[in-house]
């Protein structure tokens, strides 16, 4: 049963994320926070881009009204502020990426410092069995914390893709914790989820303001700390496992990017056109369509997800065996994993998309 603070704290990220929203998208335009069109982008007028301060503000506020404050709140809070910072920075002056990765370091050494570790990871081949990281443990949370933020911020080419990702992960976490008895970490999952669906009013196809670095680079933050703080805390041989599965698509999406960009030669920080919504596009579906499809893709990790907490440990090696195998296949399939000659990158369908980096 929900506990009464839990829904009055995710009714209220809605609220506030409502209603703050369009105060921040008007401010951003004031300041110049904004998205002008060129080459390489199809939206055809100025587009305002902090929308991430607005899922930051209520996400913050509501956690604060409605959720006690510990070490881990503590901790989340100001990580949260720092990464929402750095992103904010970036959306209005434009931060280098040493800048940005200095910001990202400093934000989740914050979080390790209030207790935000990944401690173990499980035994592949012994059951219930754990490995203890010891003098790992930081740099493999660094890497965790830093890496998840970046690939969420990496699939925000398409209006209310980023946004609708992260709330279905965010709902899938706090299945997942509250199954196993995790009602704090279920909490702010469900506020994340909620102040993100309620910028996603906005945000969706055609988007009236786009979130931005301060946006994408806060959610995946946020998920990636709510992950450590959460599912990797059981002590069984799946657990490690589970949030990546719920991320699947900006992780996937991200570790591609980095196959396909070494195996042709390119530098692996090169942006390219050949993410999954590219691709997706590429195989003629709409704008719409394409986030949808993503969403639905979304949703079927996030399932598995849950099963994968319910199931031995054999049979969730069986489940992350074929849903790694038909990642691969659907990824070679529609070209996410291709490697091409120079120069031989499809052109985009014009009015189909927003490519913002």
């Amino acid at each position: 049963m929900l506990k009464i603070s839990m829904v009055f704290g995710l009714v209220l990220a809605y609220i506030l994320s409502l209603i703050f929203t369009p105060l921040i998208k008007r401010m951003a335009l004031k300041i110049g926070a904004t998205d002008t069109p060129n080459s390489r982008k199809v939206h055809t007028k100025i587009m305002p881009r902090l929308g991430g301060v607005a899922i930051y503000a209520a996400f913050s506020l509501a956690l604060l009204l409605t959720q006690d404050l510990n070490n881990y709140t503590v901790g989340l809070l100001i990580g949260g502020t720092v990464i929402m910072l750095v992103g904010f920075l970036d959306d209005v002056f434009g931060l280098s990426p040493k800048l940005k990765l200095l910001g990202q370091l400093i934000a989740a050494l914050i979080l390790i410092a209030f207790g935000y570790r990944v401690q173990f990871i499980t035994h592949p081949w012994g059951a219930g069995s754990l490995i203890d990281l010891e003098y790992f443990t930081i740099p493999f949370t660094l890497l965790w914390i830093i890496g998840v933020t970046n690939a969420v911020n990496l699939i925000d080419g398409l209006d209310g893709l980023a946004a609708g990702t992260s709330a279905i992960a965010a709902i899938t976490m706090a299945l997942v914790a509250w199954s196993n008895n995790q009602g704090a970490a279920a909490s702010l999952a469900l506020i994340l989820a909620a102040s993100t669906i309620g910028f996603l009013r906005y945000n969706f196809h055609p988007a009236r303001i786009f979130m931005g670095d301060s946006g994408s680079l806060f959610l995946g933050f946020t998920l990636g700390a709510l992950a450590v703080s959460g599912l990797t805390k059981g002590a069984t041989v799946i657990s490690l496992f589970i949030p990546v599965v719920i991320l699947g698509i900006p992780i996937m999406d991200t570790l591609f990017a980095i196959v396909r960009r070494f195996t042709n030669g390119k530098p692996i920080f090169q942006p390219d056109k050949k993410h999954l919504h590219h691709c997706l596009l590429d195989l003629g579906l709409s704008h719409k369509q394409t986030v949808l499809v993503i969403y639905f893709i979304d949703g079927c990790l996030g399932a598995s997800a849950v099963i994968l907490s319910k199931l031995s440990t054999y049979q969730s090696y069986i489940v992350l065996i074929s849903l790694a195998t038909l990642v691969i296949v659907g990824a070679n399939k529609v070209g996410v994993l291709s490697v091409k000659s120079k120069g031989s990158i499809s052109k985009m369908e014009p009015g189909k998309a927003k490519f913002r980096g």
